[in-house]
């Protein structure tokens, strides 16, 4: 009976697959962003469209440090084009800038759309001091010609 040679144990299949697949997101250890370094003076660049509203806070040299939209802020459709949308993601942007160390901005204004005022309001009711606004809208001296008469 000691000659009887035991069936060798086989690794199960299944082991094997596991063992092969990489290991999920969640069991990685997340990259950490650097603390960006900032100066407490920036640029808030507000982008006012009929569709949306974007605030870019930046250094003084132009570089991003924080960005929020009324899409980010969570409205959707035609929800992101109101004043509201415009304030709420204004305030969420200069809580980051805070957070960041940037204490005063210079504000610049770019487009037609609604959220203009309120994104400006709300940069001042988060608690960045605003040191001077600028409209920065991109006006034509009679440039592009117009598409020609519609017939209907």
């Amino acid at each position: 009976m000691a000659d009887e040679k035991q069936p060798e144990k086989q690794p199960d299949k299944q082991q094997d697959k596991q063992a092969d697949k990489p290991k999920p997101a969640a069991a990685r250890p997340a990259a950490k962003r650097a603390k960006k370094i900032v100066e407490a003076e920036g640029v808030a660049h507000i982008t006012a469209t009929f569709n949306n509203t974007l605030i870019t806070i930046c250094d003084m040299q132009g570089n991003a440090i924080t960005w929020g939209s009324s899409g980010k802020a969570g409205f959707k459709g035609s929800k992101k084009s109101t004043p509201f949308a415009a304030t709420v993601a204004a305030e969420q942007a200069a809580r980051e800038a805070l957070n960041l160390g940037v204490k005063r901005v210079h504000v610049r204004v770019q487009g037609p759309g609604s959220g203009r005022e309120s994104a400006i309001q709300a940069l001042a009711s988060a608690g960045l001091q605003i040191r001077s606004i600028r409209d920065v809208t991109p006006i034509p001296h009679n440039g592009c010609r117009p598409p020609k008469k519609r017939r209907v």
